[in-house]
């Protein structure tokens, strides 16, 4: 086998060590295959399809998949209430880089004013 093609199979090899079929996908969580495709029906995840039309879950899907389980199962919230908490903290993501601009703006006018004033006394004014 030629070095470039070892190469080419270990970049494979390596972006597909992180998306899991349904089935691993359920065995790591310990959930059964039919609570993620109700997940899914839900909106809770949107795993990607493979060609045959085969769920694919990423590493993100998987995370989210284990705070739902949480959620469900730990603090005993219903599906529901899981879909309006992953809703407002979808919503919250979405708000933090507009948070960290403002902040960032704020911050570069309180500079701006500082240095005003640091002109102003020494210009004796």
């Amino acid at each position: 086998m030629s070095a470039k093609l070892r190469r080419a199979r270990t970049q494979v090899a390596a972006a597909t060590d992180d998306l899991y079929f349904i089935s691993m996908a359920a065995q790591q969580l310990g959930m059964h295959p039919q609570t993620l495709r109700k997940y899914e029906r839900l909106g809770l995840v949107r795993p990607t399809r493979t060609i045959g039309s085969v769920r694919v879950y990423s590493r993100e899907e998987i995370q989210r998949l284990r705070t739902i389980k949480h959620l469900v199962d730990e603090l005993g919230i219903n599906l529901a209430g899981v879909q309006r908490l992953l809703s407002v903290a979808e919503a919250v993501e979405r708000l933090r880089p507009l948070a960290e601009a403002a902040a960032a703006r704020a911050n570069a006018r309180r500079r701006l004013l500082q240095e005003l004033d640091r002109l102003n006394r020494l210009l004796g004014r």
